[in-house]
């Protein structure tokens, strides 16, 4: 976290568009989000609560949502995506994604509102992912889900992703999509600006 100089997350906020060109804000979860993050989950259907944890829920835990909340513990982050509806900041999505430096890679879970389904919010964040994953110096991204939600299967097959059977688990399916971008080449601003700094403030930079 602190390679990447996000000692102020809210400079690393994204605006992003949906299919039709409305304007969202992708930035990282904060605490004052408690509550809406809470009434967010509590939103979505049955259907959806289950896709994104594999099992019935009807809100976060206590613990997970400590987790949800906990920006940049063990290399773990978590965004939402915000907009302005009838005045208020309203969260719309959400994501999560963390880092395994081991592999270069990075994991994600995501979901969307219920009302905001084919808009092309999920298609956005997954274009933004890569770009925070390539600053994060991850060479690849991959998700798991459900064999039943064909609509998550669906996302992930129109976004390059390639697909592999689940080494744990037959009901659920693996997606993994490489990436090679050069920090100078990262197409979002922001992220091309920390994926530059963490390469100058690393070892062999400066050897």
């Amino acid at each position: 976290m602190s390679t990447l100089r996000l000692e102020d997350l809210r400079q690393y906020s994204d605006t992003l568009r949906t299919r039709e060109g409305e304007t969202f804000k992708l930035r990282f979860v904060e605490p004052r989000d408690t509550e809406e993050l809470q009434h967010y989950f509590r939103s979505l259907s049955t259907r959806s609560r289950y896709n994104r944890f594999f099992g019935a829920i009807s809100e976060l835990p206590k613990g997970l949502l400590h987790d949800f909340l906990d920006v940049g513990e063990r290399e773990r982050f978590t965004v939402v995506a915000t907009m302005m509806v009838d005045g208020f900041e309203t969260i719309v999505a959400e994501m999560r994604y963390a880092l395994h430096a081991e592999t270069a890679a990075v994991e994600f879970g995501l979901s969307v509102d219920d009302r905001w389904h084919g808009h092309g919010i999920a298609t956005a964040l997954l274009k933004n992912l890569e770009c925070r994953a390539a600053a994060l110096g991850a060479e690849h991204i991959f998700g798991e889900t459900l064999r039943s939600n064909e609509t998550m299967i669906s996302l992930a097959r129109k976004s390059g992703f390639a697909f592999v059977n689940h080494p744990d688990d037959w009901k659920l399916v693996r997606f993994d999509k490489k990436i090679a971008v050069a920090p100078k080449d990262i197409p979002c601003a922001s992220w091309r600006l920390a994926a530059l700094s963490r390469q100058a403030d690393s070892p062999s930079a400066s050897a």
